[in-house]
């Protein structure tokens, strides 16, 4: 029980972080001039982003986990929606908008499949990954391992954020931002 709620803290931890200092990123590099407003600012959303964490009600009681089956769509996902924007010159967009809708069609190939009906989300998450910059992301083996590690990060957070905008995503820039910085 507690190695799950050291999980769980640890994952609810890193978001918070991520968060408060790519708000403080955003902050400092577009009002460079008024440090105190960004100061300010950003502490009034850490404590807005504490609160939410603490007080509302996002994650589930239990802890469960996403199956390595499932995770293991997350990279591919990455992949598809990576070539279609750098090969196939589509943008990062329409890449994202043609891989997710590519995988909302799965399920319909056998609608009894508890399974199939996992994978949209796993390979959309995955198109936030493939959806990088090429300055951040330069090659195709970047954009793998940044999917493997989003698929560990997805499978972790299966209970957790429930309700929360944007949750794939934050995933997905969890993981690029973790394979940028040991790069």
């Amino acid at each position: 029980m507690k190695k799950h709620k050291a999980i769980r803290l640890f994952m609810v931890i890193t978001m918070l972080i991520l968060q408060v200092i790519f708000l403080m990123m955003t902050l400092n590099y577009n009002y460079e001039s008024h440090n105190f407003l960004i100061v300010t600012f950003t502490l009034l959303m850490a404590v807005t982003i504490l609160w939410g964490y603490r007080y509302l009600n996002l994650h589930h009681e239990e802890h469960s986990y996403e199956k390595v089956s499932v995770a293991i769509w997350v990279p591919i996902g990455a992949f598809i929606c990576y070539s279609l924007n750098d090969y196939g010159n589509l943008g990062s967009v329409l890449a994202a908008g043609i891989t997710g809708t590519i995988a909302s069609f799965i399920p319909m190939m056998n609608k009894k499949s508890d399974y199939l009906k996992k994978l949209p989300a796993a390979i959309y998450c995955g198109s936030f990954v493939g959806m990088s910059s090429a300055e951040i992301s330069p090659s195709v083996g970047f954009i793998v391992t940044a999917g493997m590690l989003t698929g560990v990060f997805f499978m972790l957070s299966k209970n957790l954020f429930l309700g929360l905008g944007g949750k794939l995503g934050s995933v997905a820039f969890l993981g690029v931002v973790v394979v940028y910085l040991l790069n």
